[in-house]
């Protein structure tokens, strides 16, 4: 006849916080080990990806772990994988180039009708 297991917990429902497993003791006793959920990794803001170099915690855990294990060296460390740093820094530098460019430009048009109004004049 097989041996019945109670919970420990007050919660007496099979709910995903109170999963437990069978465990048999020295004794040769059955008890019910409740069993914590498993974490899911940290996601890269952008791109959705895990980040690597972080740790895989349930998030009040990540209060009693070193900064270290939390983040990477780099901008945006914990919260944006590598990949997505590299494009943001690409497209700020396009962007600031563009702006040089049309600044450029527009002073290039600027001195051009100036030239043409004074040889107009003369």
């Amino acid at each position: 006849m097989a041996q019945r297991v109670t919970y420990r917990r007050r919660n007496p429902y099979n709910t995903k916080s109170n999963k437990i497993k069978v465990v048999k003791t020295p004794g040769g006793k059955l008890i019910a080990q409740h069993v914590k959920k498993i974490a899911s990794r940290p996601k890269c803001g952008d791109c959705g990806i895990a980040l690597p170099g972080v740790a895989a915690l349930r998030p009040r855990e990540y209060a009693n772990i070193s900064k270290t294990s939390k983040t990477v060296q780099r901008a945006y460390g914990g919260s944006l994988c590598g990949n997505c740093v590299k494009t943001r820094v690409i497209r700020a530098f396009l962007t600031s180039e563009q702006a040089i460019v049309k600044k450029v430009l527009k002073d290039a048009e600027i001195k051009e009708k100036k030239a043409a109004k004074k040889t107009g004049k003369k």
